[in-house]
């Protein structure tokens, strides 16, 4: 497992979001204990987008490798 995300990068779900429908997006992270209402909406963007989804087990963990002290719910490494 990796310790830190490397590379450019957004945090969070409207984030996320915005970022894979502008185009600037190439792996997904989600964090599996996230709100199902929430990650719908990455999770189907990123299929449409043939991006690569990473599933964490936990928004802590997530949150832990953005290099971030509160959890996340989704990331996105940039292009």
């Amino acid at each position: 497992m990796v310790n830190r995300l490397s590379g450019k990068k957004v945090v969070g779900i409207k984030q996320t979001i915005k970022a894979i429908k502008s185009g600037e997006g190439r792996v997904v992270y989600i964090a599996k204990d996230a709100d199902n209402k929430l990650i719908n909406t990455v999770e189907e963007l990123s299929m449409e987008h043939s991006l690569e989804i990473v599933y964490i087990e936990t928004m802590k963990e997530l949150g832990k490798l953005c290099g971030i002290d509160v959890g996340a719910a989704s990331a996105l490494i940039l292009e």
